[in-house]
């Protein structure tokens, strides 16, 4: 183990990395992360919550690791050295131990990025081969440094990592999202450089985690991007945003994809559009459930990821070329079945249209008999369209979207959709997300001003928005407007029912909520993903009364993807 080793940028900054590698010597292939969380701050130290619920609930990633140098969200050098890997871990500039001005995602860190990989592969002890690995923000910025194409980039497996700035991230639909901010408070600014003394100790080492320097606040707070003011700066889906997100014709390294059911909000759209867009010929989705600090970890992650960087790095024939190009954990209300799949959307779906009906307040395949109309408070609790009981188990697995006929007492309407399942006994079945322990099916927003959509890249079930002009809406007017709604999966049993909830604002249940010290707000079924920023969302504009319309020349159904059985 070494440790702050220095890897020189081309400005002159030095930014400082911990290296482990196998005792043995030669060269081998390198793993890298680079990000914000702090190289020296243990996992168990600094997610005390989400290392207690995985280790209680997996004690498989406690075998054959002291745990002493676990990080979040990146991987476990006990279990991958021994592997006959290297290990890199960078701290992203202005991050732990590494100075400069801390700017999450921008061009200034991906060209970091793209230096430490050059490093890693140009050392005595690689074998010039470098795969990316890590979690969130340690998958969201691969796709981003990939898009430089570093010669010695080998492989990537982005873990359930976003990917667009704009549609992923900061503004669902055009709705800007608190949790970036909060996240900066609460993950970030904890680390910042400069923190020194008044942070974390590493207990390898014995050093501050975020040091050596001690400044005081008003100096890091210059040394660092307000994201707040950045996103109202710019609400359209801009240069700020593009130079901050993928460029998918670019990406050509080999990839696995792994992506979380339950990850609505942040962790699941980017690795489905990476999988379908990156132009890399050897390319794999995998997509599994429950928290996103779970199978990154477990004997089945590692087992994956293994498979996959042997045979890329290690020149290993051990079959991955052959593995199916996805692997689905199909979810089911009391387990997840293993299936693999050739393409993605699955090939055999049939793209099913479930007609909204405001008289009766249902979904059905045949479409309203008649016209009606629904209206609901903007802040209120929306309107629920449901099936009725189905008649046998039906499997809805991939990506959905709403296309419904609206209109609106003020300028704008801000759309959040919401896909339920219901047992026979009118209880919702919820599930364990990738934060938020009862997160419902799915998710989809939009704003109704940002409506026009990208003709090249829409379809009926995906469809793509351009957000690169408002169109305000004329109080009253009917407009026809489309809601992409994020992949799911779920095999609902026979005597369910199928619902959708619209609203004007997040979806919420009732009660307290989940608490972590490491986000700012209770987890009551949208996660830490909201959209409560007043100046975004004003009350005299996003607060007025929407109408749902329906039947006759309103075209207003939801687009399930049904499985059919093999």
């Amino acid at each position: 183990m070494e440790c702050d080793r220095g890897i020189r940028m081309d400005d002159g900054l030095v930014l400082r990395a911990d290296v482990f590698r196998p005792a043995a010597g030669g060269r081998v292939p390198v793993i890298v992360s680079y990000g914000p969380y702090a190289k020296g701050l243990p996992f168990q130290e600094g997610y005390p919550f989400q290392w207690r619920r995985l280790a209680e609930q997996h004690p498989e990633v406690l075998r054959g690791s002291s745990g002493r140098y676990q990080n979040w969200e990146v991987v476990d050098p006990e279990k991958w050295v021994p592997d006959g890997y290297a290990c890199v871990r960078v701290d992203s500039r202005g991050a732990g131990r590494s100075p400069g001005f801390l700017d999450p995602f921008s061009p200034r860190e991906t060209r970091d990025f793209y230096l430490c990989i050059e490093w890693a592969g140009e050392q005595e002890w690689s074998n010039g081969r470098v795969g990316l690995l890590g979690i969130s923000y340690y998958a969201i910025n691969q796709w981003h440094v990939a898009s430089l194409q570093p010669p010695h980039l080998a492989a990537m497996c982005p873990w359930e990592g976003a990917a667009d700035w704009y549609r992923d991230m900061a503004r669902h639909g055009g709705m800007l999202c608190v949790f970036w901010q909060h996240w900066m408070q609460k993950q970030v600014v904890t680390v910042q450089h400069g923190a020194g003394a008044d942070g974390r100790r590493n207990p390898a080492t014995g050093q501050p985690v975020a040091g050596p320097e001690t400044l005081p606040e008003e100096v890091l707070a210059a040394r660092r991007a307000d994201l707040r003011r950045a996103f109202l700066s710019h609400p359209l889906d801009d240069g700020y945003y593009r130079e901050r997100s993928p460029v998918w014709s670019r990406i050509t390294v080999p990839l696995l994809s792994a992506a979380n059911w339950g990850g609505q909000g942040l962790h699941p759209r980017g690795n489905f559009e990476g999988f379908m867009r990156a132009a890399s010929r050897d390319k794999w989705l995998e997509v599994h459930g429950l928290e996103h600090w779970t199978h990154f970890y477990t004997d089945y992650g590692t087992a994956l990821q293994k498979r996959f960087f042997d045979h890329f790095l290690k020149g290993a024939r051990n079959g991955w070329d052959r593995e199916p190009r996805v692997l689905l954990q199909v979810r089911h209300v009391d387990r997840f079945v293993p299936r693999a799949e050739d393409a993605w959307p699955i090939a055999r779906t049939r793209w099913t249209r479930f007609h909204l009906d405001a008289r009766s307040m249902t979904l059905s395949e045949r479409p309203a008999p008649a016209t009606a109309a629904a209206a609901y408070d903007a802040m209120g609790d929306g309107l629920t369209f449901s099936t009725g009981p189905l008649d046998r188990e039906t499997e809805i697995t991939g990506p959905a979207a709403l296309k419904v006929a609206i209109s609106s007492s003020t300028t704008d309407a801000d759309l959040f959709v919401v896909l339920r399942v219901f047992d026979p006994g009118g209880r919702e079945v919820d599930f364990q997300g990738a934060l938020d322990p009862h997160m419902p099916i799915g998710n989809g927003w939009l704003r109704a001003s940002h409506r026009a959509l990208d003709a090249g890249l829409s379809t009926e079930w995906r469809p793509y928005h351009r957000h690169d002009r408002p169109e305000p809406l004329i109080p009253g007017h009917v407009y026809e407007v489309d809601v992409e709604i994020w992949p799911t999966s779920l095999v609902v049993p026979a005597g369910h029912r199928v619902a959708l909830t619209v609203l004007g604002r997040d979806f919420e249940r009732p009660g307290v909520g989940l608490e972590m010290t490491t986000f700012a707000t209770p987890l009551r079924g949208s996660g830490p993903f909201l959209h409560t920023d007043p100046d975004d969302r004003p009350a005299a504009v996003y607060g007025g009364r929407t109408t749902i319309h329906t039947g006759g020349s309103h075209a207003s159904y939801l687009v399930l993807p049904v499985i059919p059985e093999a």
